[in-house]
């Protein structure tokens, strides 16, 4: 209940300096983001839904991977708006349309994503953002 308090209050915050309303839990995307986090590999699913990853070692957190995806915000072409690669994760956190949000932690042993153990962050939106002139 905690893990899902923070992920939904931290994307909540975020989305709310850019005028983008809050998201609620998702219970029915956990299990599958749990899944594929926990196969720690630093690659998207292909899903049908919007999907952030990051990953670090030591304690890294929830708030680490935000602050990463947000920190894109500074790359962000406010007179070309929409998509880009340089912004995705930041455009998927603040995306309007997006309703609902579930994000995994898992362990990763060594050798699997860094040579040392990591952690893997894996966040999913429904509906999923980035889509073509509808930031």
């Amino acid at each position: 209940e905690a893990w899902k308090n923070q992920v939904v209050k931290g994307h909540t915050a975020q989305r709310a300096r850019y005028g983008a309303p809050p998201l609620t839990w998702n219970d029915d995307l956990y299990n599958g983001t749990l899944d594929w986090a926990q196969q720690c590999e630093f690659k998207h699913s292909g899903g049908d839904y919007g999907e952030n990853l990051a990953t670090g070692t030591g304690d890294y957190s929830f708030n680490d991977g935000l602050k990463l995806w947000m920190d894109e915000a500074a790359k962000y072409n406010y007179n070309k708006p929409g998509f880009s690669e340089r912004t995705g994760h930041f455009t998927q956190v603040v995306w309007k349309s997006t309703k609902s949000v579930a994000c995994a932690m898992a362990n990763c042993a060594p050798g699997t994503i860094f040579d040392e153990a990591s952690r893997f962050l894996v966040c999913r939106y429904d509906p999923a953002g980035n889509v073509q002139g509808q930031f």
